[in-house]
C-alpha cells in the first residue's frame, strides 16, 4: 500500500504518532523511470505516507499506467509541461490543503532504501529547528559512488556545487546530520511550516536552481537545513549526458544568473559569473570541438534571454 496510517509499533523514535507525509514525485514522459520508482515507494517502512504523482502533459501513457497499477497514489494532471517548480508547485499546495506535516520533492529517476524516510523524519522531530532535510544520494549505476551529499554554495565566485560529487562512500561524511547551504530538489523533505512561512519553488526558474533559492530562503528565515547521510537513494543520472545537453545547460547558464539576482548576491559574485561566460564563450570561439558551436549558441540564447528577463519554460 502507498497510502498507509498507522501507529509506529517498535521505531526508534521519540514519537508516537508518525507525521502524516506527502510523497511528490513529478513526471514528465518518463513512464518506466516513475514506474520503478513508485515500486520501490511500495516498501516504504515509515507508517504514514502519501504519494501524489503530479504529471506534466505526458504522451507516453504514464497517467493511466499509474492509475492502473497503483490506485493508492493520488494522480494530479497538469495538462502541460509546468517545469519542475510549477510541477511541483501544484502538488505542494494541494498537500498543504489536505494537511501534511511534511512534504517530500522525490525525482522520479530515484530508487529509495525503504528506511530513508523514517531517518529523516526522526532527525527533523527531535530537532524542530531542522526546517530541510535531505538524503545521501549515490549514482544508481554505481550504488556506492556518491553523486550528493548536500549542495554548497560559493558566493565569491557566484556557483553552487554537489557535496561529495564522484567520491566513493567510504565513511567520510558520518552517520550524524550535517548542516549544509541547500538540499538538491532530488529528494528535498521540508516542514509544512517552512513552506507556508516562506512561500512555494519561483516559477521563474522552471527548472535547475529553483531548489537552491528556495532553500535559500528557508536558511534566511531562521531554519537549519542538514544532511542525513544515514537515509540513502540511489539517483539514474549521468553527468555527462547532462553536460553535454543544450537544453540542461541552456537552464543551468540563465538560471545561475537569476539564482544570484533573487538572492541578492554580491557584486564579486556577479562579476566572476560574467567572467565565467566570457572565458567560455571566447575558448569555444577559438577551438571548436564537436558540440562546441550548439552550444556556444545556447550560451548567447541563455544570456539574452536573462537580460531581457525571459523567464519561465524555454522556447526555441
Amino acid at each position: 500500500m502507498l497510502l498507509c496510517q498507522r501507529h509506529i509499533i517498535g521505531m526508534n523514535t521519540m514519537y508516537q504518532a508518525a507525521p502524516s507525509v506527502h510523497i511528490i514525485v513529478l513526471n514528465y514522459n518518463s513512464r518506466e523511470d516513475t514506474l520503478a520508482c513508485l515500486r520501490s515507494l511500495e516498501h516504504l517502512t515509515y507508517p504514514n505516507y502519501r504519494v501524489l504523482l503530479v504529471d506534466n502533459a505526458s504522451s507516453d501513457g504514464t497517467e493511466q499506467a499509474v492509475r492502473s497499477r497503483y490506485p493508492d497514489v493520488t494522480v494530479i494532471q497538469n495538462g502541460r509541461n509546468l517545469g519542475f517548480a510549477g510541477g511541483n508547485n501544484a502538488a505542494i499546495q494541494l498537500s498543504l490543503k489536505l494537511g501534511a506535516d511534511y512534504i517530500l520533492l522525490l525525482n522520479n529517476d530515484t530508487i529509495v532504501a525503504p528506511d530513508f524516510l523514517d531517518v529523516m523524519i526522526e532527525v527533523m522531530e527531535q530537532n524542530p529547528k531542522v526546517g530541510v532535510a535531505g538524503p545521501m544520494i549515490y549514482y544508481h549505476s554505481q550504488p556506492e559512488k556518491i553523486w550528493s551529499a548536500g549542495g554548497a554554495i560559493d558566493w565569491q565566485h557566484g556557483l553552487t556545487h554537489m557535496v561529495g560529487l564522484n567520491e566513493d562512500d567510504v565513511a567520510q561524511f558520518g552517520l550524524r546530520p550535517r548542516p549544509l547551504d541547500f538540499v538538491t530538489g532530488c529528494a528535498l523533505l521540508a516542514r509544512r511550516a517552512v513552506w507556508e512561512q516562506i512561500g512555494l519553488l519561483d516559477e521563474s526558474f522552471f527548472m535547475y536552481y529553483e531548489e537552491t533559492e528556495w532553500c535559500v530562503r528557508a536558511a534566511r528565515a531562521g531554519w537549519s537545513i542538514q544532511m542525513v547521510p544515514a537515509a540513502m537513494i540511489w539517483h539514474k543520472i549521468s553527468v555527462e549526458e547532462r553536460a553535454s545537453s543544450p537544453r540542461t545547460f541552456y537552464y543551468m547558464t540563465r538560471n545561475r544568473l537569476l539564482f544570484l539576482q533573487r538572492t541578492h548576491a554580491s557584486y564579486s559574485g556577479r562579476l566572476r559569473t560574467w567572467g565565467d561566460y566570457m572565458r567560455t564563450f571566447l575558448s569555444w570561439s577559438l577551438w571548436r570541438r564537436q558540440h562546441t558551436p550548439d552550444l556556444r549558441r545556447t550560451l548567447l540564447r541563455a544570456v539574452w534571454d536573462y537580460t531581457r528577463g525571459h523567464f519561465g519554460a524555454h522556447t526555441a
